[in-house]
């Protein structure tokens, strides 16, 4: 065998074969992320369009599609859902969240669940949050619409007994509780809290220890709302993301496609910047031994000119 043979297979330096298996690991590692995440982006669109999508009637999906488009001020109803179990259940929480992607910014108005008004659809006075008992989110949604005189171009609905799930798979949440009260045997002692989904559930269904009543209750569940929402969004760990997917899968409805959310985090992310909310205000009255929550037309008024002023 010739010297240049044997040169050619001499064993490769001990530095090239460290080299060659880093990039032989990092290669794999990588192949490795791509295949989950494709997984986890297969599986989240599967689940949106499959499980969570729900068309309603009242919505003009194409109009809606138009205005993201354009990147124009949306509408959007969330539905606080308190579902227990064997109960269809009533909207505890209805809240009309306007995006404002030009000037980033988000409004937050809260409508009160006792709020008498038309219920569309049946033509009856009656409390707002009868309307999703009567006809679910589509007659909710009508109601709302005629109430505030304003177009709602996305709805959400989100089961509040699921998001004991939700928050527990975030590990938990802090909020500012303004009370002290004892609810289903748990103490909540005022000031900053750190909350675990079963004493969530506590916190947002307490109601008549509550000197402001309705009130109280609407302002902690929005507080959930928001504190789950910023939790989630800053978890960092992607493992999580396919567990996060089964709990929504389980407990919201929108009619919202995977590709209207895709969207809407693409172009209206910045509207978390400047957050304004508002409750809408009245008074309480008995009508036939029914309690009652009365929204004067001028309060009215001015509510749907703060929504229209926030779209121009």
């Amino acid at each position: 065998m010739s010297s240049e043979m044997r040169r050619s297979k001499k064993k490769k330096p001990l530095w090239l074969k460290i080299l060659l298996g880093v990039l032989i690991a990092i290669f794999v590692v990588l192949i490795g992320i791509a295949i989950y995440a494709y997984t986890v982006y297969d599986s989240a669109k599967k689940t949106v369009n499959d499980q969570m999508h729900n068309d309603v009637e009242t919505i003009d999906r194409d109009l809606t599609k138009q205005k993201v488009s354009d990147q124009e001020t949306l509408n959007i109803l969330l539905i606080g859902n308190d579902q227990r179990p064997g109960e269809r259940g009533r909207s505890d929480s209805l809240l009309v969240m306007t995006l404002n992607p030009k000037k980033e910014q988000m409004q937050i108005l809260s409508i009160p669940r006792d709020t008498r008004t038309t219920i569309v659809g049946r033509g009856t006075e009656d409390k707002i949050n009868h309307a999703y008992a009567f006809g679910g989110p589509d007659m909710s949604i009508a109601t709302v619409e005629n109430l505030l005189d304003i177009d709602i171009d996305y709805y959400v609905e989100i089961n509040m007994e699921g998001m004991v799930q939700l928050i527990d798979e975030v590990g938990g949440i802090t909020v500012q509780n303004d009370l002290d009260f004892t609810q289903n045997g748990m103490n909540y002692a005022k000031g900053e809290l750190n909350l675990n989904g079963k004493e969530t559930l506590g916190y947002v269904r307490m109601r008549k220890d509550d000197p402001r009543g309705d009130f109280g209750r609407t302002d902690r569940q929005r507080q959930v709302i928001e504190a789950t929402i910023d939790k989630g969004a800053n978890i960092a760990s992607v493992t999580k993301l396919h567990n996060f997917i089964d709990i929504l899968g389980e407990n919201m409805q929108t009619n919202m496609d995977f590709e209207d959310m895709q969207n809407l985090i693409a172009n209206y992310a910045n509207v978390r910047k400047n957050t304004n909310e508002y409750m809408l205000q009245g008074s309480g009255k008995r009508i036939n031994n029914t309690y009652y929550y009365i929204v004067p037309k001028e309060e009215l008024a001015k509510v749907h000119n703060m929504i229209v002023d926030e779209a121009n």
